[in-house]
């Protein structure tokens, strides 16, 4: 039976990485979900099989629940709170790594010396550390991406010594956990460093400001990669291990290109991370700022109607009033009429990787037009209309022109430069950076103000007639 389970958890574990795979572009991006899912579907039933697995009652209460929540939450949560959810469950794997390393520690059944002691309490203690950061980090995530919690930095006093500090006490309590030199020290040992890691978890993203949070969802998503592999060496289970660590490596690099993309640096975000939650608001009236300059449905349709190439920017806003739909609709029509329409997608538009392209996919838009920002950068200045919808810190010029703003140096895409630029916005309130956009005041914008499903659904209207 053992040599089954071995091959079928080898089987889950190339699933995982054909599912990775897939996951990396538009096109099969589906055909890598499915595997994912019969990855782990092989993976529970040969758990469920092995020699480890006596207490068949409790594991059946516990898959009927767990799925029951699932489903429900899958069903009831809207692509807007995705972030937050990604974030909450995050929360759970961490949660799931100190409960498991906290067991093992009090295991009565484990009675370890020499080599074998030392190797297991350095895995229990890893797993638990990385679980706890993990925990407590993602509960913050969660909190500032529904709004529980200021989406402000908060920069406590000497943070970095504080961190540095933290790391420190860490490593002495762990050589001492690790030694077991002082019989009875142990349960202390191991209860300061949990609360510690907590602390930390809560200290790492709390002093991140909302611009970064993309990065943080990532990040945490590494950090649970992590919290997961360590969990396996504590249990011995090579599939855990392969896993988390296929997890916690891509998260990583994830992390890392979005950084990139940004020019921020990875470690700064991690760290500190920049960002305010001021939501300063341009101002017009002088000749600095002038007003901005309002548009109608039926002239932004008028405009398109003379347009031959046009781009499509866009972001949060269009997640929060749901009009993707209606963008794939404006997008078929426009082609129809012999249109050249493409999206233009920024790294971290909206509040999670891959953010509008999984919305944009939802709503049937043809892989083929949507495009990053490198891809359609340099074709602003031959455009004739930009169709911002919802996008604000991903297209703010002062990324490029003021570096030593919040987002200065920040690679946006320069929408300001086509022949005309339709910003479709609530209001002229700053994005989540909390940086005024002089996009809204330029010569060559027009403000389409109002809820961005409605509004298109009106340009619409007036295309048709």
């Amino acid at each position: 039976m053992s040599s089954l389970i071995s091959m079928a958890y080898l089987f889950a574990a190339v699933l995982f990485i054909q599912s990775l795979s897939g996951l990396s572009a538009h096109e099969t991006a589906k055909r890598g979900n499915i595997y994912g899912m019969a990855g782990m579907a092989i993976a529970i039933i040969a758990t469920i099989f092995s020699d480890s697995v006596v207490a068949y009652g409790w594991l059946f209460f516990a898959v009927i629940i767990g799925a029951a929540i699932g489903l429900v939450l899958a069903k009831r949560v809207e692509m807007t709170e995705m972030p937050q959810l990604v974030a909450m469950l995050h929360s759970f794997v961490g949660l799931a790594a100190v409960l498991i390393g906290w067991a093992g520690y009090i295991d009565p059944r484990m009675h370890l010396t020499g080599a074998e002691f030392v190797i297991h309490s350095t895995e229990l203690y890893l797993g638990v550390f990385i679980g706890a950061i993990t925990l407590s980090g993602s509960i913050v995530a969660f909190g500032k991406l529904h709004g529980i919690i200021s989406g402000a930095p908060m920069l406590l006093p000497m943070r970095h010594w504080l961190n540095l500090g933290i790391i420190v006490l860490t490593l002495l309590l762990g050589f001492g956990f690790v030694s077991g030199e002082h019989a009875g020290a142990d349960t202390f040992y191991l209860v300061v460093m949990t609360l510690i890691a907590l602390f930390l978890g809560v200290h790492l993203v709390a002093a991140i400001g909302g611009a970064d949070m993309p990065v943080v969802v990532s990040m945490l998503n590494s950090y649970s990669g992590w919290a997961a592999s360590a969990t396996g060496f504590m249990l011995g289970n090579d599939l855990l291990i392969i896993t988390g660590a296929l997890v916690g490596s891509s998260g990583a690099v994830l992390s890392y290109l979005m950084c990139k993309g940004m020019n921020r640096s990875f470690i700064s975000v991690i760290m500190g991370g920049f960002g305010t939650d001021t939501g300063e608001v341009l101002h017009g009236g002088d000749e600095d700022h002038p007003d901005p300059i309002a548009t109608s449905a039926e002239e932004v349709a008028d405009d398109l109607a003379m347009a031959d190439s046009v781009i499509i920017t866009p972001g949060y806003g269009m997640a929060v009033a749901h009009a993707q739909m209606a963008v794939s609709e404006l997008t078929e029509n426009l082609r129809k009429k012999g249109k050249t329409v493409r999206f233009g997608i920024h790294p971290v538009a909206g509040r999670l990787p891959g953010h509008m392209n999984v919305l944009l996919a939802e709503a049937s838009v043809p892989y083929d037009v949507v495009l990053e920002m490198d891809e359609i950068n340099d074709d602003f200045p031959e455009t004739d209309i930009v169709l911002v919808i919802g996008a604000n810190d991903t297209v703010n010029p002062d990324a490029v022109e003021k570096p030593d703003c919040a987002i200065g140096g920040m690679p946006v895409l320069e929408v300001w430069k086509a022949k005309r630029v339709i910003v479709s916005k609530r209001s002229m309130a700053s994005g989540y950076a909390g940086v005024a956009n002089p996009l809204f005041i330029k010569e060559n914008t027009r403000m389409l103000f109002g809820d961005a499903k409605d509004s298109v659904q009106e340009i619409l209207k007036h295309i048709d007639d």
